[in-house]
């Protein structure tokens, strides 16, 4: 997706959104970093949100789908270091805590407060430090751009840097601004993983139409990222618009302000998204795969996803090996139903593809040329299946030592 910005990404964040206060503070689970994160809107927001899908939710999950069934909502806490999963009705009685010490010092339903946890599984959780550090940061709200720096690395885990966008539009002659924060870096998968995004807009729109879109466009960007495979306790996207840009409120997907927003929209999340994939732990390409001429979008998405969930193939792009077969294997595992004599692939850095199949058949190629494009830290895998007009694009990271030997002492 090609957009033009208005706005400098690495300098504004969540707070040039209208109405957005926020802040970041250390509390004292994390003993270096800041460790806990308030986003506050002035009013209350149509709300929409996407959860892990694993069976073993952690608790603030829990919370959160009860408090967004109405689709509103006006403050999100969130907590890094301990990610108040595996802790049973202590840890549950430790996310309401949170809600209910955050709509006590903003003056607003319980409700009305999502939280969200990252950190360590079947820790017990601190719920005093975290409440406590709750009502002493509440008075530091601002919507100065440090508090959205501060934010956005309060929700940080094994990161190793903070993850924001921000970008703006207009709409009935109104300035538009949406803008975000994310974390995640290992335990990353697609159907939600260990990620983290909170994502704010003071654009006017529809609290149903924003959760289809949201839901939608999660599908588009959030679950087509991969490190590891593994689908995390804790992952969330949350999106929040508060209308503060006062256009005129967006009621379907007809109107013709609805396209608009969608675009934009999507263009952040795939940022976050794409940020997530950059950061993966140990990780030392970013990979793009694209598939097209699929017979519809799910053939082509479940063919991108076989391919890179693929340990093999994330194993080779690490050792720059131009192992074709590999993807082609990968391929072949997604259930499809391919015609593999239609198959062309290509393999490359971002500036140029080498085929080395067509229509199912080999393709001579440079081998060594092709092994030194592969060293480049972004690299390309396209696939044409020649089966219809469908495509499909996700991202993922190679597979490294480095990876294995951090997550083999994660907690030692």
């Amino acid at each position: 997706m090609e957009i033009q910005e208005r706005s400098n990404e690495l300098v504004n964040n969540l707070t040039n959104v209208k109405g957005i206060k926020c802040w970041g503070a250390h509390t004292g689970i994390k003993s270096l970093r800041r460790d806990l994160a308030i986003i506050y809107s002035e009013r209350p927001c149509a709300t929409a949100a996407t959860f892990t899908q694993n069976d073993m939710a952690a608790e603030p999950i829990k919370l959160c789908k009860k408090h967004i069934e109405d689709n509103l909502a006006q403050a999100i806490v969130i907590n890094a270091g301990n990610a108040n999963a595996g802790t049973g009705e202590e840890g549950y009685k430790g996310a309401e805590a949170m809600a209910s010490a955050l709509a006590e010092e903003l003056n607003i339903e319980k409700q009305m407060v999502l939280v969200a946890s990252t950190g360590l599984i079947g820790e017990p959780f601190p719920t005093d430090e975290i409440v406590r550090g709750i009502k002493e940061n509440v008075v530091k709200l601002s919507n100065s751009r440090k508090a959205g720096t501060f934010a956005a690395n309060a929700i940080l885990t094994t990161d190793t840097f903070a993850k924001e966008g921000h970008i703006s539009f207009i709409i009935d002659n109104k300035e538009i601004n949406i803008a975000g924060i994310a974390k995640g870096s290992g335990m990353i998968h697609p159907n939600m993983a260990t990620m983290l995004a909170f994502i704010v807009t003071d654009a006017a729109i529809d609290k149903h139409l924003l959760d289809r879109t949201v839901k939608r466009l999660v599908d588009k960007s959030f679950n087509m990222i991969t490190v590891d495979g593994d689908t995390s306790t804790n992952d969330m996207v949350t999106v929040l618009a508060n209308g503060m840009a006062e256009n005129k409120e967006i009621k379907s997907e007809d109107d013709p302000n609805f396209k608009e927003f969608e675009k934009y929209l999507e263009y952040i999340m795939i940022h976050l998204a794409q940020l997530i994939v950059s950061d993966g732990e140990g990780a030392s390409k970013f990979i793009q795969y694209s598939v097209k001429g699929a017979r519809d979008y799910e053939t082509a998405r479940k063919l991108v996803k076989s391919i890179s969930d693929s340990l093999l193939v994330k194993t080779a792009m690490f050792g720059r090996d131009p192992n074709w077969g590999r993807i082609v294997m990968a391929a072949g595992n997604a259930g499809a139903n391919l015609d593999t004599t239609k198959i062309d692939l290509s393999l490359g850095d971002e500036n140029q593809l080498v085929e080395v199949l067509k229509n199912g058949a080999p393709v001579e190629f440079n081998r060594s040329h092709l092994k030194k494009l592969l060293r480049e830290s972004h690299l390309r895998i396209s696939m044409n299946v020649n089966d219809g007009d469908a495509e499909a694009v996700g991202w993922g990271s190679d597979i490294t030592t480095d990876y294995v030997m951090f997550n083999s002492v994660y907690t030692t």
